[in-house]
């Protein structure tokens, strides 16, 4: 398959730049399958679409304020004297990083991006404030970089302090100390993503309860959001592109819940990874490590049953993956009209609920 199959067109306008101001109020396109039709909704209409016997599956990862920026430390001689020149530090052009994962034990050595990543050497380092700062001590592929943080104390309480919301770059604007709450899942628990898992943005706790009322379990699974969810691909032949392993795990409770269930509606494309990564060993159980599984068309589907995501880049990864589970025709004529109807795109944007 040629990726150029999976592309649209999306007016620049409906790329949404803000949140809705009430999460549950965003709009959803229910998809049916098997009848191959579609209704306009709003997502507090979901808990009408479960019942018993349902399982929400929710990514509970939680996002970090992983981008930094920063400068470039270098060294210049003053010519004091002609044997003994004077070397004294300076800080030149700005840096930008988006950390990815960490690395070490201590979670002082991480995987991310830097800008501009082809101008940073090795053994460079890039001052961030006083008390933080950070060593390239390595190169990977596609623009990654291993760094090495130097502070004072612990490195979660500096990014907190230091680090910025990573917003996707297509929102046009800086972020803002509201979006540290609305750039995150009311039920996020374990910090490690990059970016988050969109699809969780519209619930709220009231969305949730009315979701157990209706008779659906809820089970969380983890998949820290990184460059196997957001990198674009890099092969014009679908079958040729490789994801970046993401790290995930599944509880015995939640798998066990996972297992009862009649019908898993994933909540979001990083859920339906890990439930797909852990029902190809077998069974759905306890289990953890990373996952790389590439889904597209022509994928069996052995648990999930129903999805909700977001309206996704052309030519993504993501994009392939709905594709795979609603059909490419169906789910591009449903884009096709919430492009007509003005639906909100992307992280911030409407969502889609494929039944």
């Amino acid at each position: 398959m040629e990726l150029a199959e999976f592309d649209y067109t999306l007016p620049a306008e409906l790329i949404a730049q803000e949140p809705v101001a009430d999460r549950a109020a965003s709009r959803m396109l229910v998809l049916h399958r098997a009848a191959g039709r579609w209704e306009d909704r709003v997502f507090r209409d979901l808990p009408a679409y479960l019942g018993p016997g349902d399982c929400l599956v929710l990514n509970d990862s939680k996002v970090l304020p992983s981008r930094l920026y920063g400068r470039r430390r270098g060294v210049r001689s003053l010519p004091i004297g002609k044997r003994n020149p004077k070397r004294r530090e300076y800080l030149s052009g700005k840096v930008e990083v988006l950390l990815l994962r960490p690395l070490s034990p201590d979670a002082l050595t991480w995987e991310a991006l830097v800008r501009p990543g082809r101008k940073m050497r090795t053994r460079e380092v890039i001052e961030f404030s006083d008390s933080l700062s950070a060593e390239i001590t390595g190169w990977g592929e596609y623009g990654v970089r291993t760094l090495r943080f130097h502070t004072e104390g612990d490195i979660y309480e500096a990014l907190d302090r230091f680090g910025h919301v990573p917003l996707p770059p297509y929102i046009r604007r800086p972020d803002r100390p509201e979006d540290r709450e609305r750039y995150q899942t009311v039920y996020a628990r374990e910090p490690g993503s990059a970016a988050a898992p969109t699809a969780g943005l519209h619930f709220t706790p009231e969305v949730l309860e009315a979701c157990r009322a209706a008779g659906a379990e809820i089970a969380y699974v983890t998949l820290h959001v990184g460059l196997g969810t957001f990198q674009p691909l890099h092969t014009e032949v679908v079958e040729q592109a490789r994801l970046h392993a993401e790290f995930f795990r599944v509880s015995e409770e939640n798998a066990a819940r996972m297992l009862q269930a009649r019908r898993l509606l994933a909540v979001g494309t990083t859920s339906v990874r890990v439930i797909e990564t852990v029902a190809r060993t077998g069974s759905l159980r306890e289990a953890s490590g990373e996952t790389d599984l590439f889904i597209y068309p022509g994928f069996e589907f052995r648990a999930t049953g129903a999805l909700l995501t977001n309206f996704h880049l052309p030519r993504s990864s993501l994009l392939l993956l709905v594709c795979a589970f609603a059909g490419k025709e169906l789910t591009l004529a449903a884009y096709a009209h919430a492009v007509r109807e003005r639906y909100r795109f992307y992280s911030y944007g409407d969502c889609m609920l494929i039944l």
